[in-house]
Parts: C-alpha cells; sequence; structure tokens
C-alpha cells in the first residue's frame, strides 16, 4: 500500500515538472490543428518555454527529477531509432555528477558486503570520496601489508528499492501516454524502459562490472594500446568492487599529454584500433566510452597508449550484424546508396514492405550533403546517426547492441578529434574492415567454425529430414482448407524455405568435415 502511495506521490510531482517544462506541450505542439495547438497556451509556464527546443525542455525536465531520470535521459540520448535526433543531441549533455553520500555509511556497506572490518583488509581508507555518481561512489585504499592502491566503489544505501520505485513510477507514465497519445506507439515506450531496466540492474550487480572488466583485460593482455585495471574478486560483490588504482591523463587535456611530449596523431589513431578490434576481432566493446571513463597512460609515452574504467555497461554484436556494420561502411564509403538500401532491408533494420527506391532517395539525400567535405573531416558516428534518423519513418529497428555501437562510435571520434582535429577515421577503418571482411571467408575461418560447431551441425543434420517430413505432412493437411488456413501455410512456407537452406548448408558443411578429416589422416 504504501508503494502505491508513494508512486501517486511521483506522478503528480513528475506531472507538476512536465507542465513547469513545457514537455506535456510537446505532444500538443505536433498535433496538425491549429486550434489544439492553440490549448497549448492554457498551460502558463508553457508561455515562459514556448521558444525554448523541444530537446532542451525534455533535458531540463529530466534534470529536475533526479539522477535515476538522468540515466533514463542518457540511454534515451543513445535510442537515435525512436528518438528524433533534434532531441538526443540535447539529452546527450545529461551528467549524472551527484553529492556524495556519508562515508560512515559507505563502510557500513563495505563491511557487510564483505563480511570484514575495514581496518582488517583496507590502509589508509580515505573518508572523502574520489568521485561520486547516481547509483555509487569510489574512494581510494591500499591493501593491507601490501603496496597496491586500490579504488573501491560502493553502491549507494538502498539504491536498489530507489530504482524499482522509479522504474515502476515511469511505467505508469508509460502506459497513461499510451492511453491519451496515440503516436505513443512508435515511440515502443515499453521496450525503451524495459531496456532501461535491464541495463541498470546490471549497473547494480558491481560483479557483473568486474566480469566485464576482467574479459575487456584479458583481450588486451598483451596489447600496448589499452590497460584496464586489475579486479581484486576476494574485496568484490554485489555492492561493492575494488580495482587497482590508476595513474593517467584526462583523454580530453592536451596541455599535460603536450607536456610529457605524447604524440597526439598517434594516440588518436591508436583509439579508432581500439575500437576496431574491440568491434570486430573480440565482439565485446566497451559501451560507456565517455571522457570520464577514458584516461591517456603517462607510462612509454612513445608508444602512447589508454586506460578505460568502468565495463559496467558492454556490447556485443550478434555474427550477422558484425557482418551487416562492415558491409554498411563500405556501400557508404562507396556511396552505393542501392547497396546500402538492400543491407537496411535484407538485415531487417527497416520494414520487409518498404519501397527500395524510396529507401534509397533518402538515404541519398542523408549523405550526399555530407559527402560534400573531405572524408577525413567526416565523422561516421555521426553520419550513423543520420541514417537512422533518417530511415525512422520506414520502421527502423535496430537490436540496442547495435544503438550502444552508435553512441561508443559518437564519443570515440569525438575524443579523437579533441585530441589531433585532423583524425582520419575512414583511412584507418576502411583498410581494416577490408581485411575482416575477406578473413571471414578464408579456409581457416572457415575450417575454425567447423571444428568449433561440428556436434551442433552432425546434431541438425540427423533431425532435419524429419522435420522436412513434418512439414510436408502439415502443408498437405492444411491444403485441403487452404482459403481458412492461408497465414499458416505462408508460415510453413517460409519455415520450409529456411530448412531448405540449412540442408544445402549442412550437405556442404559435412563434405568440409569430411575433407578435414581426411586431412588429418593422411598427414
Amino acid at each position: 500500500m504504501m508503494n502505491i502511495f508513494l508512486s501517486i506521490i511521483d506522478c503528480v510531482k513528475i506531472f507538476f515538472q512536465a507542465l513547469r517544462f513545457g514537455v506535456l506541450n510537446i505532444l500538443i505542439e505536433n498535433s496538425n490543428s491549429n486550434l489544439i495547438r492553440a490549448l497549448g497556451f492554457l498551460n502558463p509556464f508553457f508561455i515562459l518555454n514556448h521558444k525554448v527546443p523541444q530537446g532542451l525542455r525534455i533535458k531540463n525536465f529530466l534534470e529536475s527529477l533526479g539522477p535515476m531520470f538522468i540515466k533514463f535521459g542518457q540511454l534515451l540520448s543513445t535510442r537515435t531509432d525512436l528518438v528524433p535526433l533534434g532531441i538526443t543531441s540535447y539529452l546527450r549533455g545529461l551528467t549524472d555528477q551527484c553529492q556524495s553520500f556519508p562515508t560512515h555509511k559507505a563502510k557500513q556497506i563495505i563491511e557487510g558486503s564483505l563480511k570484514i572490518k575495514i581496518e582488517d583488509v583496507f590502509e589508509d581508507f580515505e573518508d572523502e570520496p574520489l568521485a561520486a555518481a547516481s547509483l555509487a561512489q569510489v574512494h581510494r585504499a591500499r591493501i593491507k601489508n601490501t603496496s597496491e592502491k586500490v579504488v573501491v566503489k560502493v553502491l549507494r544505501p538502498g539504491i536498489h528499492k530507489k530504482v524499482r520505485r522509479n522504474v515502476r513510477v515511469m511505467r505508469a507514465g508509460g502506459f497513461l501516454l499510451k492511453i491519451f497519445y496515440k503516436e505513443s506507439e512508435r515511440l515502443r515506450l515499453k521496450d525503451v524502459i524495459d531496456d532501461y531496466e535491464r541495463t541498470i540492474f546490471k549497473e547494480l550487480d558491481l560483479k557483473v562490472e568486474a566480469a566485464n572488466t576482467t574479459v575487456t583485460k584479458k583481450n588486451f593482455d598483451n596489447s600496448d594500446l589499452l590497460f584496464i585495471p586489475k579486479v581484486f574478486w576476494d574485496q568484490t560483490t554485489v555492492n561493492v568492487l575494488t580495482l587497482e588504482e590508476i595513474d593517467g591523463i584526462g583523454c580530453t587535456d592536451v596541455d599535460s599529454m603536450d607536456e610529457l611530449g605524447i604524440d597526439r596523431k598517434i594516440l588518436a589513431e591508436n583509439g579508432v584500433k581500439i575500437f576496431l578490434d574491440q568491434v570486430f576481432r573480440d565482439n565485446f566493446f566497451h559501451a560507456d566510452m565517455h571522457p570520464g571513463n577514458i584516461f591517456v597512460s603517462k607510462v612509454n609515452v612513445e608508444q602512447p597508449s589508454y586506460i578505460a574504467i568502468d565495463c559496467a555497461i558492454v556490447g556485443s554484436l550478434t555474427r550477422e550484424d558484425q557482418y551487416n556494420l562492415a558491409r554498411m561502411l563500405q556501400a557508404t564509403l562507396k556511396q552505393d546508396y542501392y547497396k546500402l538500401s538492400e543491407l537496411f532491408i535484407g538485415a531487417g533494420w527497416v520494414s520487409s514492405q518498404t519501397n527500395k527506391s524510396d529507401l534509397q532517395q533518402a538515404l541519398r539525400a542523408t549523405c550526399e550533403p555530407i559527402f560534400e567535405k573531405p572524408l577525413s573531416e567526416i565523422e561516421f558516428g555521426s553520419l550513423l546517426l543520420y541514417l537512422f534518423d533518417s530511415t525512422r519513418q520506414f520502421g527502423l529497428s535496430v537490436q540496442p547492441s547495435l544503438i550502444l555501437l552508435q553512441k561508443t562510435l559518437i564519443h570515440i571520434e569525438g575524443m579523437g578529434r579533441e585530441i589531433y582535429a585532423d583524425l582520419d577515421f575512414w583511412g584507418l577503418a576502411e583498410p581494416y574492415i577490408d581485411q575482416w571482411i575477406n578473413k571471414q571467408f578464408s579456409p581457416l575461418k572457415l575450417k575454425e567454425f567447423l571444428e568449433d560447431n561440428h556436434y551442433e551441425i552432425l546434431d541438425k543434420a540427423s533431425s532435419l529430414p524429419g522435420e522436412i517430413f513434418d512439414l510436408l505432412d502439415n502443408i498437405k493437411f492444411l491444403a485441403n482448407d487452404g482459403k481458412k488456413n492461408i497465414d499458416i501455410v505462408k508460415n510453413l512456407e517460409t519455415s520450409l524455405q529456411k530448412q531448405r537452406r540449412w540442408q544445402n548448408l549442412t550437405i556442404l558443411t559435412l563434405i568440409s568435415i569430411i575433407m578435414i578429416l581426411l586431412g588429418r589422416l593422411l598427414s
């Protein structure tokens, strides 16, 4: 009962703030009726806000509601498949720096979670937090009886309860908006809130961040390009994360870089290489690479490198999306809009009913003005953002990981150009992607795939004939009353076509496995 009462209070507060910042009027402003738009002036606050851009109004509104809604706004800023560019450009300015909470509470959480006394495990534990954000704060310390300096990240007290309460309010708001605003279906608010809930609850489990940090560290173990701090697993739980302390320069502090004699051109190019390796080589990328999480190493300045922290949010593409992204880059570079439109439809990023000529025209209208600039001046992250924005009219629907990738790319290019203004992303990316695509079809890659999946392939092959016969029997049964069951017949026919493709692939695969096995026997 208390939860319902608190949710009602929260909803009233949100409604008032939406009036105050003129956010409710955005729905009215988008109406085609002059009369309905005029009704917007019944809101006295709108008279003060009607000249303020809609994106800025939404940004100010979310900031007034506190850190949890700021986090939601940060997520919305990445959903360019749903939210217009004019709004997301303002939402990207949201930051969730917060007041710290009392250190004695942080120590209580650490002691309760680790089941220790602070003085038994840590020395020189600093009472003054190093940083504080919406979900957690960080303290410096040293592991007892060692020289290892660490930072201890602690979740805020009661944060799980606060997040659940905010999610309930967001769902209530989404439900009301669905009732009173017909166009809300296009925004897919339920999907956005579900995405927010998944993302934020991952951030509330610091063991997930620790695991992501460990994986990224392994991926770059032998690399001179990126350093990832070590996780101290014995001092890590769901509520507490202990990491090796880093010593780096802010990634936009170019004056300090120049003082150390760091070659900023090489540093910026290394940032692009790290991004490409994470996306295509590792298929596991840090998806929160804003300047607060990326530093420049003071060590080995002749071979400049980065340090990355806060791996709470990571992304991974499906093999198909990886390949489609690479082909998309290629087609965009060649300004081949026919192939680009085929790719958007074939990948399922836009509706399958999309008119290819209309899509091609929209893509050309988006890209051609941008390609008037030299390639080295074009930011691919921004271009990708414009492409997604222009194709929303065709029912754009892409995986959240691809949206995360676009956000990461914008950060990488933005930081790279702050470090070195003439960074040529395309010049580095084009040969890398060409090489990666060629490698996907090399005999060694096929051999690796067959060796990794031969049991699954054999299992699929053994069950395939039975599945095909079952499909044929169902089609014969339904054919007697085809009109009534026309949708089911179409689905079965589609399924049969997929099975045929699988059958062809399986036959080829089995032949390849036999050839590999024979090769081994004869060698």
